[in-house]
């Protein structure tokens, strides 16, 4: 989460898109930034539970596959509303998939049975597969980029992770060396922040 929110600050000055993936070392449970800490511990067992800084619903870490996209304020994706840069993410995701012969669709509607948890039921434009979800997303836009961060879980079975992440990566891709700035920036903003109980429980 500290290294999404120092790409956000810094995105603008690197001048291009930024596709991250990430994975988790233990199972573990991210929830939006304007979510009751109350309801979120409540709603789940896994620990630890981190405020993520992008909006959205509980998110379960396990054997997910994550990403993060962050946008720079130059780039015409940062123009879109939030449906619509919502629903060009997934259409990129669904387009990954069928790479690799998987049939995804995009939900023409919502169907919520638990508020609040972003895996249980869907939402408009979330990925589903064999009619049930396996990918959503949350944004944060704001003056210095915007920032998508999702989920895919679980994925598929048969598909390998990494073939996916060659699928969904540009054919335009190049990899970022994150500069000494950025890993310190994220490093202070984990320890001040996305650590302390403070943070997470806050609201």
């Amino acid at each position: 989460m500290a290294l999404d929110e120092a790409l956000l600050e810094a995105v603008a000055s690197l001048g291009r898109p930024v596709l991250r993936f990430f994975s988790w070392v233990e199972p573990a449970a991210t929830f939006g930034y304007f979510q009751r800490y109350a309801e979120i511990a409540r709603a789940t067992q896994l620990r630890p539970l981190i405020r993520r800084p992008t909006g959205g619903g509980l998110v379960p870490h396990d054997a997910d596959w994550t990403y993060s996209v962050v946008i720079p304020p130059t780039h015409p994706w940062h123009a879109l509303n939030a449906v619509d840069s919502y629903r060009r993410m997934h259409e990129w995701i669904c387009a990954a998939f069928a790479r690799l012969g998987v049939a995804t669709e995009l939900a023409n509607c919502c169907r919520k049975t638990a508020p609040g948890q972003c895996f249980v039921g869907w939402e408009k434009f979330d990925v589903l597969w064999q009619g049930r979800k396996i990918a959503g997303a949350a944004q944060r836009r704001n003056k210095l980029g915007l920032l998508i961060q999702g989920s895919v879980q679980p994925p598929p079975m048969g598909l390998e992770r990494k073939g996916w992440e060659n699928a969904l990566s540009p054919a335009s891709y190049h990899k970022l060396e994150l500069t000494a700035e950025i890993h310190t920036r994220a490093k202070t903003l984990a320890a001040e922040k996305y650590f302390q109980p403070a943070f997470n429980a806050r609201r």
